[in-house]
């Protein structure tokens, strides 16, 4: 018997890129797809005010220590920080320890709260839901308005 049912089901993934937008990032979250990490390497004070959903925090001072013995190797991993440079340091870190598949997530939390990711944390909690998030009649009423086309 087949010990892989989903073999000709799940297709295999392509290699992680080096450098990923959020869009990338946003889909196979909402694809639920399966293994890999969101890293959060800014300062806990900051990962605690508002990060992206789901992101481990992993501050620049601790992240090789704390990645190794807690992370598969081959495992994707996405990771962002206060800036390009500061991702950018943390992913050659990663680079260095022996972790293959790392991707610099571009634009970090701001690009992630343009697209309308989700996030969590003391701040963002505090961030009222636009006007129509829990209201269906209105989120039907802006849709209707925004796809009706004069002929």
């Amino acid at each position: 018997m087949d010990s892989n049912r989903l073999g000709g089901i799940i297709p295999p993934q392509p290699p992680i890129e080096a450098q990923s937008d959020v869009y990338a990032l946003k889909s196979r979250l909402e694809w639920g797809e399966p293994a890999f990490t969101i890293l959060d390497v800014r300062d806990r004070p900051i990962y605690n005010d508002g990060h992206i959903m789901g992101a481990m925090p992993m501050p620049m001072d601790e992240l090789v220590d704390r990645a190794v013995p807690s992370l598969d190797k081959n495992r994707d991993i996405y990771v962002y920080g206060a800036t390009e440079e500061q991702t950018a340091a943390a992913v050659n870190m990663l680079r260095s320890a022996g972790f293959d598949h790392v991707s610099e997530l571009k634009g970090g939390l701001a690009a992630w709260k343009a697209i309308g990711g989700p996030t969590e944390g003391i701040i963002e909690s505090k961030t009222p839901a636009g006007a129509d998030d829990y209201n269906v009649v209105s989120r039907l009423q802006d849709y209707s308005e925004t796809q009706h086309k004069d002929v």
